[in-house]
């Protein structure tokens, strides 16, 4: 049936929803990446909170979806930004998340790697902020997952210089069990992290992060980068240690960063694969045979899907990914923690519905519609 949907003018445009999901098999993890879906949450919708309290997330069907990620050998970024930390999610409630999330990964085999952060203060001194990382660090090393340090806003406000990088990030590296990811998140994302390794110009942050990881290449397992630029990206991974991973966390360039060059490729932890999960996994296990150019042709028509979620501001981008896992049946509901589902337009949201169904994201399309068609007319189309 005809759907009509919204577009920024004003206007409403027919559509013709497709009939035949994409299908992929469940498989197991890859051979020639190593892939993580930085993976959401979902929110209590029962619960009598307001959009400033405490996150009530619903923890079965939260856990549901990693499981299935996991059962397309997708690894599971646990608690990093798509989970909204920082934007509904205090570390009470990422503790709490990651501890099941762990627990869930060992009962079922799943990978994990869960954010590291100093979310529990605003800001204060140095030694504050090596502690609260200190403390967020044991809770993910004996959850035994393996930890992504993520760019802390309070050492973004705190920092008076690179030295101050250098000092923070020797330290947690010096003491870190295991090897680490090195989480890079740019202000496109978080616009408090402007600045971020003691420069705004790019170029001497990049010189910055680099350093950090020359002095511990035994601690880093590898770095994800946030930057939206691949060229930047490519020119970083080439600079690596040998032995360091690059993770692109670019949702405007993946195919090419994964796919690589005569030179290296990136690996992947990304928030468009939490929508895109099976279709990227089947993209990835063709290039474990070699077949690059299959693995382009399925995953660069995703991109305009991503580009669309990832549209300025960019850190709403979680408000479209939720909204494709309600309409994929992963959820009974369209509501985010701290209120969010209202952070993008109706516009917005149609264009989106209308890109994931011509890549046939939706396992039960009828269902998709459905849904789609009482979020259009709770808003007032009524064709």
């Amino acid at each position: 049936m005809t759907l009509h949907l919204p577009d920024a003018g004003g206007t409403l445009r027919a559509y013709e929803p497709r009939t035949e999901p994409f299908a992929a098999a469940a498989g197991t993890p890859f051979t020639s990446r190593t892939v993580f879906s930085a993976a959401h949450v979902v929110a209590d919708p029962f619960a009598d909170v307001s959009p400033d309290s405490p996150a009530a997330v619903d923890w079965d069907a939260t856990l549901a979806f990693r499981r299935h990620l996991w059962s397309h050998g997708l690894g599971v970024a646990e608690a990093m930004d798509t989970a909204q930390r920082g934007m509904g999610l205090d570390w009470a409630g990422a503790a709490e998340l990651i501890r099941r999330s762990a627990a869930e990964a060992r009962s079922v085999g799943g990978k994990v790697a869960c954010g590291v952060g100093t979310d529990q203060i605003s800001g204060g001194s140095l030694a504050g902020i090596r502690a609260a990382y200190e403390e967020q660090l044991a809770v993910v090393e004996e959850s035994g997952a393996q930890a992504v340090l993520m760019a802390s806003r309070a050492l973004a406000a705190t920092a008076r210089g690179p030295e101050d990088y250098l000092e923070v990030y020797g330290h947690l590296l010096r003491q870190a069990a295991e090897p680490v990811v090195l989480h890079w998140l740019g202000p496109m994302f978080d616009p408090a992290l402007e600045g971020y390794w003691g420069s705004s110009d790019l170029d001497a942050a990049t010189q910055v992060f680099l350093d950090v990881i020359a002095a511990h290449p035994d601690k880093v397992d590898g770095v994800k980068i946030s930057l939206l630029d691949a060229r930047r990206e490519v020119d970083l991974r080439r600079r690596l240690p040998r032995g360091v991973r690059c993770y692109t966390g670019d949702d405007f360039n993946y195919p090419e960063l994964i796919a690589g060059d005569e030179q290296g490729f990136s690996h992947a932890l990304l928030g468009i694969f939490d929508p895109l999960g099976p279709l990227a996994a089947e993209a990835v296990r063709l290039l474990d045979t070699g077949d690059t150019a299959g693995f382009r042709a399925l995953l660069d028509p995703t991109v305009e899907l991503s580009r669309h979620l990832f549209q300025a501001p960019t850190r709403f981008y979680k408000t479209g990914v939720v909204l494709l896992a309600w309409l994929a049946g992963h959820q009974s509901h369209f509501t985010m923690v701290g209120g969010l589902q209202s952070a993008r337009s109706l516009p917005h949201l149609a264009r989106a519905y209308e890109l994931a169904d011509r890549l046939g994201l939706f396992p039960d399309p009828e269902l998709a519609e459905e849904r789609m068609r009482t979020l259009l007319a709770l808003n007032g189309v009524n064709r």
